[in-house]
């Protein structure tokens, strides 16, 4: 399986300028708890970083610092890791249990903003997976007792 075919699409997407105020405001509004940065060569949306809630904690809030005057830029990491949508999903996983990351945009094969995919997704996946195969067990059983009778 691809990791294009779990990631959400819709991502939330701000600009480097983009204030941690207004990074609050749009987690809040958008129910998220990041926000990808990008630039946009050529109306081209290209991720280059990604700022979470917890960058807002620990740099803004417990710093004291003026979330009107701290931007994205300030806050979002070097090295944005990201994967691309054709991705197998192990490889993906692997990569984000080597770089120590919770949340990847997903790119599409120009470089450009095409969904993230984040801890919680693959949870969801691998739960979901895990009960499929409780429930080849509980088929074979009940089987085995229909053909046994």
């Amino acid at each position: 399986m691809r990791i294009g075919d779990i990631s959400t699409r819709e991502v939330v997407q701000c600009a480097r300028s983009t204030t941690a105020l207004e990074l609050a405001q749009l987690m809040r509004s958008s129910h998220v708890g990041d926000v990808v940065v990008v630039d946009q060569p050529d109306g081209h949306k290209v991720p280059v970083g990604i700022v979470t809630d917890r960058d807002l904690a620990v740099e803004v809030m417990a710093r004291e610092r003026d979330p009107a005057s701290v931007t994205a830029a300030d806050l979002m990491g070097a090295g944005l890791v990201t994967v691309g949508d054709q991705d197998d999903i192990y490889e993906a996983v692997e990569l984000m249990r080597f770089k120590g990351v919770r949340r990847v945009p997903v790119v599409d094969e120009q470089g450009g903003l095409a969904g993230i995919v984040t801890l919680d997704d693959l949870l969801n996946l691998i739960g979901g997976e895990l009960t499929l195969l409780g429930r080849v067990i509980s088929r074979e059983r009940f089987q085995e007792q229909q053909s046994r009778r």
